[in-house]
This record gives C-alpha cells, structure tokens and sequence, in this order.
C-alpha cells in the first residue's frame, strides 16, 4: 500500500510532500518527493491521543467508544477504568481489556489506584497492592498505576498508597496524578512521592506551581470540567510538558467530536504553533505512556489520519495498523455486542425515606453544595432552610433543592443534603454513573420526584433518568455495571440526548445536567460533595452535619 500526501513531521517540524509506503501494518518507507507541500493534496500526520480518560463516563464499551472516536482522529486512549474498578474490582477491569481488544483501537489501560476512593463512601469492590501487580504481570495493555486521587494519604505515608506507588516503579511504568488546589510544597511532595501528571488544574498558577516541580500537565475538556480557556496559555512555553485530554466525555459530545476539536481551538488562538500543538495532541502521550502508537516513522505501526488542509483541519480518515477504520465521518469497526456485568442490590424506595426533619433546636441553617458549570469543584454556603409540616424541603425560589445519594450494593438509608445553581423547577433527575463509587445520586423539587426518579434506575439496573411532577419519565439503561452500554454507541447518544432534552425542560440550566450531578459524589474534588454515608467536607476531609 502506498500513499500520497503532504507529510506534517511533527518531530522534525516540518511538512513536506510525499509517498508512505506499509506493508503488513508497518510503514516501510517515506519518500520524500518535494520539500514543499502541494495544493490541493490532502495532509497526514500521527492520530490524536487522548491522554487521560475514563471510557465508562461515555456510557459505552471500548468498542462502542473506539467507533465514535476514530471518527475523529483519535487512534488511542489513556484509559483509567476507575469507575467499574469501583463497581466490580479487578473483574470490571478486566471486562474492559477484553472488551477493547475486539478493535483495532489502541487502548492503555491505567490499573486503578484509588478503589474505593476513599474511606466516607461505599464502594462494590476494593483494588489492593497485590491486585495491581496481579494487573501489571498479567496484562500488557495496562500501562501505567492509575490517578492517585488519594493525595493526602500520599502526603501522610499511607502505607497501602505508597506501596501502589512503589509497584509502578518496580514495573516501569508512569504514575498518574490527581491533586486538584494542591501547591507549592505539599505540591512539591507529593510529586516527589512519584506522581508524574496532573489533569485536575483549574488555574495557570497552579498548574504552572506543578511545572515548575516537574510534573507534566494535562489540558482537559470533558463534558462537565472545562479548563482549556484557563490553562491553554501556557502551551507556548510549556508545550514539551503538556497533554490534551477528555477525562469524561458524554456520548453526544463524543459524537460532536473529541481530541480534534482541542487541536483545531489552540490552532485558532496559535496559529504559528502547529508542530507544538500536535506534539500535545500525539507526541507526549505516546511517548510519556511508551504507547504501542506509530509516529510516522519508518518501521512505526502505520498509525495516522489524513486531514483535508491546515486551515481547516476536518479529518478525512484515519488508519491504524495500515488498516483504514474511519473515512468521511464513518466508523468501519465493527458494531459487536457485549456481554452484561454488573453488581446492583438494593430494593425499590419509598418517598419518606427521602424526608429531613427539622431539628426544634436548630436556627434552621443548612449546608449547601453550589455547583458551578463547567466544573468538578464545587462552593459550599449556609442558608436558612424552608421548613414545611416539621420538614426541610427544597426551596425553589432561591434554588436550594435535596440532593441524595442511594447506596447500590445494599439496602441503607439514604443520604441527603441540599445543592444550589441546579435550577430544575419540575420534576427530579438521577443517575448510576456517579463518582467515584458510582451509587445513585439524584436532585429534584420534592420526595416523590426523588424518589421516581431513583426507583427508575434501581428498575433497570443502572442508567440515567428523569422524571416530571406530573409523571412523565424517561431512562437510559446502562446494564454493563450500571455505567454503560454495549448498544450501536451512535443509538446511546441519540437516546441520551433526548433525555438531556427533557433534563433541560425541566427547567436546569447546567451544560451538561447529567455529567455535573455524577460529580456530586465525587469526594476527592472539594469542597462540599454528598456520599452514601453523608455530606463530605473535601477541605477538612471528613463527614459534616447538615444542620449549622
């Protein structure tokens, strides 16, 4: 096979025409016939890596996930299985290496380090030091020990945290990081342990703190944390040490694009740094995690993409292994199905489990978790609570509704909390894909929309739902651990996108409704999240009352 384009060099930097040659999934020569590109010839350079993300947040399987993503330029992904680690352990993770190859997709797989991720919450399974050298002897798709949220156990000397860190070493491979606020010497320290990336950077001056430490920094933008406006600016001077990547992306954001949609926004704002651009979209993921993913070098795998122009950028096709599996906006992979894991036992609730009583004693001040769009850390504020019949309600004239998180994995009370800038004035919406121990979480205006609105998924097993006070309702399955389907990845995102339409009608003005309310019980992130176990304060780290 033989091919012809202007060639993008992103190493060499520079771009000339030329003919490729492969045979047997390897490129076996590069012809260079013109130093200068020719008009009107496509462009090919190396595909685009995602350098850090979770795969389940996409509500898809490996495969589903890699068909939508090629499509895109994307040839590989730096996957952290997290999620069903906490859902079913060293089985989920290893459902998603099986599941992955059954496509050419090149996935690296991160062996969690954080499962459960933290002590306040209940998880379905717990991921030891003994199960990460299990991971690492007897799987090579999985590259690297997976996000340390568990920074201050790292700073204390957890000995479990340190002894994951440790097994990384001895094995050779990369540790992530995740230690968002964390600077200066606690920084310092913590990067000193051996926690090498850090994609959790909602600042310049924090990320630019961990730069300085020697640690890489990642540019994310998911479908709920959005950093790129904020961090971006430091591509130019720092670009040797940074990488793009999703974290979480929805399946209607995926289909809408992925890696390339970074690409094509630094170019807008640099356009004179093209080489160093795709160097953080291709070059120092495939290099920092050694990823088995050609770059367009003699006796590499024949992994790249072909691009319409410069100015432009849209990919045309993409190949990996000398094999084309997108062109034009289609997938070639095949739409295989995936067999059913999950782990969900937990009965059918009734609307009173959902009610707070006010205390007589109490001044009547609540807690309450301020969501802000866009991002994973939250505000935490007091407000007088709305007291009705002896009872703390939602107060939806100053937008303070109950929150509540469902433990799955056994019958428990729930708990409860109140969360301000939701915005719903109908209804309830809830979810199974909720972070990091992935119970159901919900927000709505009253009890019974609650308490609909989480019996829905307990009914399918898992999924997303959302339901209206005068009883319309909508769900999405997600039977594969309660965070995914194995279902045509395009049908899922159709599916979810009408359920995000009706989350809207409801009156939340969130981006993303569903993605924001997964990271209400993300306790890792501050400052004020909800677990099974009760509200959480993520700045003193412990479990805190409701009532002031």
């Amino acid at each position: 096979m033989q091919v012809l384009a202007n060639i993008i060099n992103i190493l060499e930097k520079k771009i000339n025409f030329g003919q490729i040659t492969i045979d047997a999934g390897i490129i076996t020569d590069i012809t260079i016939l013109s130093e200068t590109p020719q008009n009107n010839t496509p462009y090919i350079l190396s595909g685009f890596v995602d350098a850090h993300v979770h795969i389940e947040s996409s509500m898809l399987t490996p495969v589903q996930f890699a068909r939508l993503a090629v499509v895109h330029g994307t040839v590989a992904t730096v996957s952290d299985p997290h999620e069903i680690g906490n859902v079913l352990g060293v089985q989920g993770v290893e459902y998603m290496i099986e599941n992955a190859r059954k496509t050419p997709f090149k996935f690296c797989f991160g062996a969690p380090s954080c499962v459960p991720a933290t002590t306040f919450e209940t998880a379905g399974a717990v991921i030891t030091p003994n199960d990460i050298q299990y991971l690492f002897e007897q799987y090579p798709e999985v590259g690297y020990l997976a996000e340390v949220m568990n920074f201050p156990g790292v700073l204390n000397g957890d000995p479990d945290m340190l002894a994951k860190i440790a097994l990384a070493q001895q094995f050779n491979k990369p540790v992530d990081g995740h230690a968002p606020g964390l600077r200066g010497e606690q920084a310092f320290r913590y990067i000193q342990a051996g926690c090498q990336t850090d994609h959790e950077c909602f600042t310049a001056e924090e990320a630019l703190d961990k730069l300085h430490f020697g640690m890489k920094i990642l540019i994310r933008e998911g479908s709920a944390a959005k950093n790129f406006d904020a961090l971006i600016g430091l591509l130019p001077e720092h670009y040797p040490n940074m990488m793009f990547c999703s974290d979480d992306k929805h399946p209607d954001n995926l289909v809408e694009g992925h890696i390339n949609q970074l690409v094509k926004r630094a170019l807008a704002l640099f356009p004179d740094l093209l080489f160093e651009i795709l160097q953080v979209a291709s070059v120092n993921p495939i290099v920092h995690y050694n990823l088995p993913v050609g770059l367009l070098r003699k006796n590499d795998p024949a992994d790249f993409i072909m691009i319409d122009n410069l100015e432009d950028f849209n990919v045309l096709s993409t190949y990996l292994n000398g094999e084309k599996i997108a062109e034009a906006g289609q997938t070639f992979i095949p739409n295989l199905s995936s067999k059913i894991v999950n782990q969900f036992c937990c009965n059918l609730k009734e609307p009173q489990e959902f009610e707070v009583a006010a205390p007589e004693s109490s001044k009547n001040l609540i807690k309450v978790i301020e969501v802000l769009d866009g991002q994973l850390i939250t505000l935490k504020s007091e407000h007088e609570a709305k007291v009705e019949n002896g009872r703390i309600i939602s107060d939806l004239e100053h937008d303070i509704l109950k929150i509540v998180v469902v433990n799955r994995y056994k019958n428990a009370q729930p708990a409860i909390g109140f969360i301000k800038n939701f915005g719903l004035k109908n209804g309830a919406i809830a979810s199974s894909v909720a972070h990091d121990s992935h119970n159901i979480v919900a927000v709505g205006i009253d009890e019974k929309a609650i308490c609909d609105a989480v019996n829905l998924i307990i009914e399918v097993q898992g999924g997303v739902s959302a339901v209206s006070s005068d009883g319309v309702s909508r769900v999405l399955p997600l039977p594969i651990a309660g965070l995914m389907s194995g279902e045509n990845g395009y049908d899922i995102a159709n599916n979810y996108s009408e359920i995000d339409k009706f989350a809207k009608e409801l009156g939340t003005k969130l981006k993303s409704p569903f993605m924001s309310l997964s990271f209400m019980a993300l306790l890792v992130i501050p400052n004020l999240k909800l677990s099974d176990l009760g509200l959480f304060d993520g700045e003193k780290f412990e479990i805190t009352d409701l009532i002031v």
